[in-house]
């Protein structure tokens, strides 16, 4: 895409990023940005922001160290957000290119979690047409396995994990 830049989060982009979302009703806080600039700073995560001409476009996240306990070892891909008027014009995928490449330096394998319901149908996707592979343990609620018969809300904290070769 012509006027597309993938560079790291920057101090001025925390209340850009919440704005976009908060008109989407989004509850994306702009102190959630301001934290994800502390970890960039210490090292813990790396944000990638994309923008299209100058204007914010989406991001994606490295988490370094994953919380999801059988990832030890294994850096998160975590919160990527594409704004729903620019998806499918190869922003996630350059976001997505940028994060493994990142992870390539560091780590042989990257990790991923994708919501269940339909907003998430589209990352699903992608993910799989990446080359993701389901990592084998099923329904995940708040980075725990579930158990066969438990009853779970079917909401962000409901996910599938992934696991991707990189090198």
């Amino acid at each position: 895409m012509i006027g597309l830049e993938i560079r790291p989060l920057r101090d001025d982009d925390p209340p850009v990023i919440a704005a976009a979302f908060e008109k989407l009703g989004w509850p994306k806080p702009e102190s959630q940005y301001r934290r994800y600039l502390e970890e960039q700073a210490a090292g813990t995560r790396d944000v990638l922001v994309a923008t299209v001409d100058g204007a914010y476009a989406g991001y994606v996240t490295v988490r370094w160290e994953s919380p999801y306990e059988p990832f030890a070892g294994i850096p998160e891909i975590q919160d990527f957000n594409v704004l729903p008027k620019l998806r499918r014009q190869g922003i996630g995928s350059a976001l997505m290119d940028a994060a493994e490449a990142l992870v390539a330096e560091r780590s042989p394998v990257v990790g991923i979690g994708v919501g269940l319901y339909p907003d998430y149908g589209q990352a699903q996707r992608m993910y799989v047409r990446r080359g993701y592979l389901p990592d084998g343990r099923g329904l995940i609620y708040d980075g725990r396995q579930v158990p066969p018969m438990e009853m779970v809300r079917n909401d962000d904290s409901a996910t599938l994990m992934f696991t991707k070769t990189l090198r």
